[in-house]
């Protein structure tokens, strides 16, 4: 959760967990089982809205903070609550396919609103 703590909403001037989008309670991590070496962790957020526009910049956000943050024998899953959005099932697959995250992270836009986010800057969307 401290990770994650001061993440920039892309749209609003605020962090994600001052608009509860990210909330300690929905953040689990999942010890390897014996023999294995790869922990999980899941971090389910809540967008603000049920058609939020901004829900996979904020997705990406996350796994990037997590990604260069944790060690890489931890399997890392954001998703969606389920309920709070109206593409859930969309938004998870894209959130966790490795290569498309890797192509939208290669969109130099793209990353720039998501490293603002990450520095703890508002992003000016055009």
């Amino acid at each position: 959760a401290e990770l994650l703590r001061g993440i920039y909403d892309p749209e609003h001037p605020l962090t994600l967990e001052q608009l509860q989008v990210v909330n300690p309670e929905h953040i689990s991590i999942t010890p390897p089982p014996p023999g294995a070496p790869t922990s999980h962790v899941l971090v389910e957020f809540t967008p603000t809205v049920p058609h939020c526009g901004m829900s996979t910049i904020i997705g990406l956000a996350l796994r990037v903070r997590l990604l260069r943050a944790l060690p890489e024998r931890m399997k890392v899953d954001i998703r969606v609550r389920p309920g709070s959005h109206q593409s859930e099932n969309a938004l998870n697959k894209q959130l966790n396919d490795k290569e498309r995250v890797a192509a939208a992270l290669e969109n130099s836009a793209l990353l720039e609103v998501v490293e603002k986010c990450l520095a703890g800057e508002q992003p000016t969307l055009v």
